[in-house]
């Protein structure tokens, strides 16, 4: 029987192959991004302010501030004290300040987030560590689940529309 070696796969590849399925992937529950227009890498140390369209992914360390309407991927060994605001935000590592984000913000274990958050939308999965503040602000098109009969569930933004008796 084929028995994996030492130091391959195991739980650091269930990560990677998680982390490019978060981007690339449409589920459910998670964001649809587009593929990177930049990335910067896991020795990468950056201090200042970026600013860009589009998505960009970060594994290194990042000081500043991160402006986008597009998409911020941060790594699972990236660490930033940055002031965020973007379209999309999915965090994996961590993250010391304030992040507002347009669309929503995912945080996967093992991130670990220190600040306030403010987004319509927040997906947090167990593991990950918050300390600070949520504020979420409304959608411009809210996605609600109406009864529009017996046993039916219909997702809308407009109300149910109501039926006569005959």
């Amino acid at each position: 029987m084929w028995k994996q070696e030492e130091g391959e796969g195991g739980e650091g590849e269930r990560e990677r192959e998680r982390w490019v399925e978060d981007r690339r992937s449409p589920s459910k529950s998670g964001p649809t991004l587009p593929d990177e227009v930049a990335f910067v890498g896991k020795d990468v140390e950056f201090k200042g302010i970026i600013t860009y369209s589009g998505t960009v992914r970060i594994d290194g360390s990042l000081d500043g501030e991160i402006h986008t309407d597009g998409g911020l991927l941060v790594g699972p060994e990236a660490v930033l004290k940055a002031k965020i605001t973007a379209g999309t935000v999915v965090c994996h590592g961590t993250i010391t300040g304030d992040i507002q984000a347009k669309n929503q913000i995912v945080l996967r274990a093992p991130a670990v987030v220190q600040g306030s958050l403010t987004t319509p939308v927040l997906s947090m999965e167990e593991g990950v560590v918050f300390n600070g503040t949520m504020e979420m602000k409304h959608q411009a098109k809210v996605e609600v689940l109406r009864e529009v009969g017996p046993n039916v569930v219909n997702m809308t933004s407009r109300p149910p529309v109501q039926r006569l008796a005959a």
